[in-house]
């Protein structure tokens, strides 16, 4: 059985990719490496593309990372997804992108690509003429009785489309199948060329209510590719963002959930307590979800006094107030009769697929970017890393209430802690193209940034990764078997990004 480290070693080493080894392998090395993530043994990271090259990140079971790439001048190359069904959407993802046809890929349809693009394969090395747009052909089910009930695009209120398409017997869900790419805004092809600032504001564009993790993530892989340390007191700032990022959203999400079990009362009052720690984020740094707020080099805003005590206030009253609405929801049982049991992940596929965040430790995956990979300040921090077995839509609302626990903790540790002195440090050009490459903890879980940044300081290729997508299809599986009703609920439980997803 071999190991990354050896895999990565054996091939032809790229220089200046930080911080984890990248390398070219033969054909031969890349079915290895598939070999090992079908059998359980790795876990895929990520599998972007270039014009002649495909890459693919890895992660052993001894936390290591590693990037392979493979030469695919003629377009071509032995799928990935043919054997690991997470690298699926990826693989339609790259073709659709750069005009790569993974071999034995099982379903070739176009994800990305809806026929809107005027052009076809656009970062390709000599993208087509336009590509016509064709009706999608939806898997289908067999069975008596069986009817399809399609859902959006559009849907009602303020959220981005989306189409699901449902096969059902009476009231249980059969199967479902998404179909995703509405919100496609070309991040990748916007990246190519661009100076270290204005990618820096496009990463953190790719989702909005990520923007402190997208741009945490492209900021550490530009500052790895240029061997650059930010100052000790951004380092700080920057998970004290993090934090109060990740608090809003599990507040809201929590809110959400009992809202489409029709307990409007939680979503309320969890409503009032997100808009507290967005009032508090202003207030410390000047934009209520920070956005930009975080550059390469280090941070744009720093704390004064003012902030340092808005946003002790809002610990304050969260450790107050949240108590109350927890013990609400664990002891009202027709809103328990709602989630315990329902949209069910199994763990074996919560692992295969490496599901990040409170998708995968409502299910039993114990991985945490903060701790497994433990960066900067995290290494120095206390916390726990809450892990559930039952994978319900119960599981992820708990998980995410020992989050918000975990958060109050940790914000006011780096508080008590945050260190003095400069907040930002120059980046210089670099003497010839450079790589890097962060793994970065954002709510939903484990955003990947890699890019290569040329000798003139322009970005030449950046690939974002979000969570997402390798949630989306574990919701399909979850969904099976409940009721039609249960679907909102269960998809507010995923809290899957339309917008990261879809580039």
């Amino acid at each position: 059985m071999p190991a990354l480290t050896d895999l990565v070693e054996a091939g032809r080493r790229i220089e200046h990719h930080a911080p984890w080894p990248r390398a070219l392998v033969t054909p031969k090395a890349w079915s290895l490496a598939v070999e090992q993530l079908a059998a359980g043994r790795w876990s895929l990271l990520g599998l972007w593309g270039e014009p002649d090259r495909v890459h693919m990140a890895l992660l052993d079971e001894a936390l290591n990372v590693g990037v392979v790439s493979l030469d695919c001048r003629g377009g071509r190359y032995p799928s990935v997804g043919q054997h690991h069904p997470p690298a699926l959407r990826l693989e339609r993802a790259a073709a659709d992108l750069f005009g790569l046809a993974p071999q034995g890929l099982p379903d070739t349809r176009r994800w990305l690509d809806h026929g809107q693009w005027g052009v076809s394969h656009p970062l390709a090395a000599r993208p087509g003429g336009s590509a016509a747009a064709s009706s999608y052909r939806f898997l289908t089910a067999e069975g008596e009785s069986l009817h399809q009930i399609p859902v959006g695009p559009v849907h009602a209120g303020i959220i981005e489309p989306g189409h699901f398409r449902f096969t059902a017997g009476g009231e249980t869900v059969v199967r479902l199948e998404e179909r995703l790419g509405y919100v496609h805004k070309g991040i990748e092809g916007l990246m190519a060329g661009a100076p270290i600032d204005r990618a820096a504001k496009l990463a953190g564009r790719t989702s909005g209510d990520s923007t402190v993790a997208y741009s945490l993530a492209f900021a550490r892989a530009v500052e790895a590719a240029h061997g650059v340390a930010a100052p000790w007191r951004a380092v700080w700032l920057r998970a004290l963002m993090a934090e109060l990022e990740r608090l809003a959203n599990h507040l809201g999400d929590i809110g959400a959930i009992c809202n489409d079990a029709a307990f409007a009362i939680m979503h309320a009052h969890c409503g009032v307590l997100r808009e507290r720690v967005l009032r508090a984020a202003d207030a410390a740094f000047g934009h209520r979800l920070m956005r930009d707020r975080i550059v390469p080099g280090g941070a744009a805003s720093d704390l004064d006094d003012a902030g340092v005590n808005a946003i002790r206030s809002l610990v304050t009253e969260i450790r107050q107030r949240f108590p109350h609405l927890v013990e609400l929801y664990d002891n009202t049982a027709s809103l328990q009769d709602r989630t315990v049991a329902t949209g069910r992940l199994q763990v074996e596929l919560a692992r295969q697929y490496a599901a990040g965040g409170y998708v995968g430790r409502a299910s039993g995956r114990h991985f945490d970017a903060r701790r497994d990979l433990a960066y900067a300040p995290y290494d120095e921090l206390t916390f726990d890393v809450p892990v559930l077995q039952e994978g319900d839509v119960n599981a992820r609302v708990w998980i995410r209430v020992r989050e918000v626990e975990q958060s109050l903790s940790l914000i006011d540790q780096i508080l008590g802690r945050l260190p003095a002195g400069p907040i930002r440090v120059d980046i210089a050009l670099a003497d010839g193209p450079r790589e890097g490459m962060a793994l970065v903890e954002g709510f939903r879980g484990d955003i990947l940034a890699w890019l290569r940044i040329g000798a003139d300081g322009l970005v030449e290729r950046c690939h974002l990764r979000d969570p997402s997508w390798f949630q989306w299809p574990l919701l399909e599986a979850a969904i099976e078997g409940n009721i039609v009703a249960d679907f909102p609920l269960c998809n507010k439980s995923f809290n899957c990004s339309y917008s990261g997803h879809d580039l």
